[in-house]
């Protein structure tokens, strides 16, 4: 089946909603979590053009991933991953996964882009698009990106363990730019 995957619009705003339910009724389904979103938040994302979104030639929603910045831009990360059931398994979130990654390198190419994730599809596809598993100590320290995680089952751990690990895996991509840099400096600092 073929798709039509897009940076969104405000006029994408009729799918918030169903992206909203989907994101929540998928993360019950598999046991796991995922920061609850309103529809005006990703309405936001929509509008500012920080989010992909895959619709069916005939308008019908098909899934949706939206960016996110931290720390003044120097991180980024793409968020909410869903694919709507009638159209999983075909590869489809890979495909969103892969635009979505393009966009934030486009509209944020110096930002170092992570993840955390229990899926491992979702590390699958992360590692294909040149994603390493890292510790939790790579990842953004801000506070607003680990307050998200209090609406994921799983919160009560990652604060008993002082945010350095839970049930997710943290995945990090550095811009090559940014890797020479640091590169160069472990090789300056260790020879």
């Amino acid at each position: 089946m073929e798709f039509i995957i897009r940076k969104t619009t405000a006029d994408d705003f009729c799918f918030a909603d169903e992206i909203v339910k989907e994101m929540e009724e998928s993360a019950k389904i598999r046991g796991t979590g995922i920061a609850k979103r309103s529809p005006e938040y990703i309405k936001e994302k929509m509008e500012k053009g920080d989010a992909v979104i895959a619709i069916t030639h005939n308008g019908i929603w098909a899934g949706f991933c939206y960016i996110e910045t931290w720390t003044n831009g120097n991180y980024a990360s793409n968020s909410g991953l869903i694919v709507s059931p009638r159209y999983r398994n075909i590869g489809l979130a890979s495909r969103i996964k892969e635009s979505v990654f393009n966009v934030t390198r486009e509209k944020y190419p110096n930002a170092k882009l992570f993840g955390i994730t229990t899926g491992l599809a979702v590390m699958k596809i992360n590692s294909r698009l040149g994603y390493h598993p890292v510790p939790f100590s790579e990842l953004t320290q801000d506070d607003q990106f680990w307050d998200g995680c209090q609406s994921c089952v799983n919160y009560s751990i990652l604060q008993g363990k002082g945010r350095k690990n839970c049930l997710c895996t943290g995945m990090l991509f550095v811009p090559p730019k940014e890797k020479n840099k640091r590169d160069l400096s472990y090789y300056m600092q260790n020879y």
